[in-house]
């Protein structure tokens, strides 16, 4: 009896992944853009339709096929082309405990070599060139107020895109704490210690926020777009750009072509790696590994953390903090900003 592939991979993703692995929707989601792909790739290449798909079918040959489509006809890269073939493994891998009979041909499939990729050099900027970037936002309007925080949130916190977008006001000083909740990959949290002037930052961004928003909830997004609604990964992408051009345009050996967010992470991490912090802290503090206890209590290293986070801030005498509530001060203020 054949196996029907649209009923074991539904299983997969709305209980195996959801329920018992317990992974995110973005992954979810990836595993399931994978599988879209490879129903267009059948409907094209061997006009069949999804429902008529079964686990048989799917073999080391078509998949090999799958895979040069992917590179040829959608001009994917390798890494993508390795992403959308491992989580078609990751499945079959699944499939091997549900249905033991298919073992040998899971194992078919699950040992199709990867292809190899370039080695790739981690893109960081250089301290000067974060706080060039820094320097960019028109303080004078709330919208560069409200860009500068969120740049500075993304380098002092090295967050993923992600944790930004969904961080919640109530995530801010934790539990009490100097540090800042951010969940990552998997559902799994961490907690992040802030230095004192994006503490200031944030604090006065939220008070700001308890008067302008008309709704306001601790549980609400810390950041929303002008629409009052939440971040995307483009609006943030957008925002980083922009002041990213902004900054090259002023020195072109400080900020180099392709900034996008994932480069205020990495350059985060080379600057805590070139302060002295061993690997171990700047792996919790990057989230690269399971955090267990982190929703309840920072970790013990988060002060060895926070002590090398002041070698290293281009917050720290870059910036003044923004002043929310408008007054006559304010001239004075943006004057001295800019000396």
């Amino acid at each position: 009896m054949k196996s029907n592939l649209l009923y074991f991979l539904s299983r997969y993703l709305n209980q195996y992944l959801l329920l018992t692995v317990g992974a995110s929707q973005n992954t979810i989601k990836a595993y399931s853009d994978t599988f879209k792909l490879l129903f267009k790739f059948a409907k094209e290449k061997y006009k069949l339709k999804p429902n008529k798909i079964y686990l048989e079918m799917i073999d080391k040959k078509l998949l090999l096929n799958f895979s040069t489509w992917i590179t040829d006809v959608r001009k994917c890269s390798d890494t993508t082309k390795n992403l959308r073939m491992s989580n078609i493994k990751a499945f079959f891998s699944y499939i091997q405990s549900e249905i033991p009979s298919l073992s040998f041909h899971a194992q078919t499939i699950i040992q199709i070599p990867k292809k190899k990729e370039p080695r790739k050099v981690v893109e960081y900027l250089s301290t000067d060139g974060v706080k060039l970037i820094l320097q960019q936002p028109d303080t004078t309007s709330l919208i560069g107020k409200k860009h500068l925080v969120i740049l500075s949130f993304m380098y002092a916190t090295a967050s993923r895109v992600q944790e930004l977008t969904d961080v919640s006001i109530r995530d801010f000083k934790f539990n009490n704490s100097d540090s800042i909740k951010l969940t990552g990959k998997g559902n799994k949290a961490r907690l992040v210690p802030l230095e004192h002037d994006i503490i200031v930052l944030l604090e006065r961004y939220i008070e700001h926020e308890k008067n302008r928003r008309s709704i306001y909830n601790n549980d609400d997004p810390l950041f929303l777009n002008p629409s009052d609604k939440k971040f995307t990964r483009q609006g943030i992408s957008y925002i980083v750009k922009k002041y990213a051009n902004m900054a090259r345009e002023k020195n072109p050996d400080l900020i180099p072509k392709g900034v996008h967010p994932h480069t205020f992470r990495h350059s985060r991490a080379m600057a805590l790696l070139q302060a002295g912090v061993e690997l171990i802290y700047i792996r919790d503090f990057l989230g690269h590994y399971s955090v267990t206890t982190t929703e309840v209590y920072a970790r013990a290293n988060n002060e060895l953390t926070r002590k090398a986070l002041l070698k290293v801030s281009p917050l720290q005498n870059s910036i003044n903090t923004p002043v929310w509530q408008e007054d006559k001060d304010l001239l004075e203020y943006l004057k001295d900003l800019s000396d």
